[in-house]
């Protein structure tokens, strides 16, 4: 997808306080409306307007915008992994149907924040208005090992709030979060009472994070399953061996079965995260040869091509 610079569309700097945001949208608004504009392609360009002003108008999705830095506009992009860990949100936002006019940049990259939250009206004791507090959402980074673990991790989430000067600010704060055994990707560990305030005596709103697993030197986690490529060298391929494998849980020993070629994949049942039931671990093999460094080694391999007549290009029956 291509980035977008919703500051250069609006024409304002990336430090411009809220009022001026404001400013620069009504003026370019005037200009490329399309009920009074002369402009041929008002449009689109009202389109673009309108995209980059609900971005900068927000100081949320505004504070999470800045996080991708700057890139020339119209720059194929990707937001690296991990890009909002941290990152607490409210609930409100745009509809999807709002949204759905919107660029693909958009929707990539708020297409989580904006849950259509809205406050629910009470009333106190005392016939006061009271209204119970939107829960918040984060997404937090942690590492496969803490699926094994069930540490208590201590988590710092940033929020975004308007200083005096009308100027987007994040503010920090830290918590103590015990995660869960057998935790995965995408599910929701809820902090009661952790989200917005509620106004009167309205009840707190709730912390709901979002697990995300930092990317891992050997392993990738696949819902409950763990997937785990293994390089093995050419005589335990092609003779079978029994390799130790060393996860998380505790070391494995694995058997290669033997005439095994790269690619091929093994199974070991109830080996991936200690889900209830726990998940597999599937284990692809990949063959790397010894270079060829020394004179023996290179004797060897030579031998090796003359007994086996070995032709990897030839069709197998």
């Amino acid at each position: 997808m291509e980035f977008k610079d919703y500051y250069q569309t609006l024409g304002v700097a990336r430090d411009a306080p809220a009022d001026a945001i404001k400013k620069a949208f009504r003026k370019l608004a005037r200009k490329y409306h399309p009920d009074v504009s002369k402009e041929p392609d008002a449009g689109k360009r009202m389109a673009e307007i309108n995209e980059a002003n609900t971005v900068l108008s927000d100081p949320e999705k505004r504070a999470a915008y800045d996080q991708l830095g700057q890139h020339q506009p119209g720059q194929e992009f990707r937001p690296p992994p991990g890009w909002d860990a941290g990152f607490e949100h409210s609930e409100h936002g745009r509809s999807a149907a709002e949204s759905a006019e919107f660029s693909d940049f958009f929707s990539q990259i708020f297409g989580t924040m904006g849950r259509d939250g809205q406050q629910r009206r009470g009333h106190g004791a005392d016939g006061s208005d009271t209204y119970p507090g939107n829960d918040h959402h984060a997404r937090i980074l942690l590492e496969i090992e803490d699926s094994f673990a069930a540490p208590a991790r201590q988590l710092t989430l940033r929020a975004p709030k308007m200083d005096a000067k009308g100027r987007v600010v994040l503010e920090e704060r830290t918590l103590n979060v015990k995660i869960p055994k057998g935790i995965r990707e995408g599910q929701v560990i809820r902090l009661s009472g952790q989200g917005e305030p509620g106004i009167g005596n309205g009840k707190p709103g709730d912390l709901l994070l979002e697990v995300q697993f930092a990317p891992h030197a050997r392993l990738r986690a696949d819902g409950r399953d763990l997937q785990l490529t293994l390089p093995v060298s050419p005589w335990e391929a092609a003779l079978g061996a029994v390799v130790a494998v060393d996860l998380p849980g505790g070391a494995l020993n694995v058997r290669i079965p033997a005439d095994a070629q790269t690619g091929k994949q093994l199974r070991v049942r109830g080996k991936g995260l200690p889900s209830d039931p726990p998940g597999d671990l599937y284990i692809d093999l990949r063959i790397v040869n010894p270079p060829a460094a020394s004179p023996k080694a290179k004797e060897l391999y030579e031998a090796l091509a003359k007994e086996t007549a070995f032709d990897p290009r030839k069709e197998t029956p």
